[in-house]
């Protein structure tokens, strides 16, 4: 199920596209302002962003160029939502990163088949979906996670750091490095919160073995091994 997170102070507006929904397989995430998006970003990984243009707090072109600077979020496509119609400010939001633009007020089921096209382009630009060491297997398209034919869960963290990890096999990250990869360069965090992940992601994957994976560099910092020293 596609989530879908509505950045817009608006109520209404976000009333009028939750009706539009309802009928549809989306999952749909709302943020009133820039603080309440990262806020949200930090537990959820959104699969279409709606960006508003002008919001309380900042404005949708910059909320646009800044997740597109990360690479943890470059991939998520945006959509503008505004009231200015004309050329520049659509060549603007589009410069910025938007995938599409839409203009104030608008078409609700217009809206929904908009999403629709977005997500299937950006699905068909998106080669091979499926990432494997051994039995754990992750699917970026659909953010499934499976071990031994089994569905495990994740936190949205654990979920990024396994995805990192199954893409540089092998690959010894030092703790800054990893935060980059998780929170991005503008965020402030203590290096041991990646510890507390790593601990985490290593008690999801212990009921099949396949935390010994996860090892530990000594004054480095950690790496997916391809194999371990377990006996699977």
């Amino acid at each position: 199920m596609p989530v879908i997170l509505i950045v817009e102070d608006e109520k209404p507006i976000r009333d009028m596209f939750r009706f539009a929904t309802l009928k549809t397989d989306f999952e749909l995430i709302e943020a009133k302002d820039g603080k309440s998006l990262w806020q949200i970003l930090d537990q959820h990984t959104p699969d279409l962003i709606l960006m508003d243009w002008m919001l309380p707090d900042t404005n949708g072109i910059k909320l646009t160029k800044q997740l597109k600077a990360e690479e943890i979020y470059a991939d998520i496509p945006i959509i503008m939502l505004t009231a200015r119609v004309e050329e520049q400010d659509k060549i603007t939001g589009l410069d910025a990163g938007a995938d599409d633009y839409v203009v104030k007020p608008f078409s609700p089921l217009e809206l929904v088949a908009r999403i629709k096209a977005v997500l299937r382009r950006t699905k068909k630009e998106t080669n091979n979906t499926e990432l494997r060491i051994a039995d754990l297997i992750l699917d970026t398209a659909s953010h499934q996670v499976s071990l031994q034919n089994h569905n495990i869960d994740l936190g949205p963290k654990e979920y990024r750091l396994l995805k990192y990890f199954m893409e540089n096999p092998n690959r010894v990250f030092t703790r800054s490095q990893l935060m980059d990869r998780l929170w991005g360069r503008n965020t402030y965090v203590e290096e041991r919160t990646v510890d507390v992940h790593i601990g985490r992601l290593r008690k999801v994957l212990a009921p099949y073995r396949y935390d010994k994976f996860i090892q530990t560099i000594r004054g480095t910092g950690y790496r997916l091994a391809e194999k371990s020293n377990a006996n699977l």
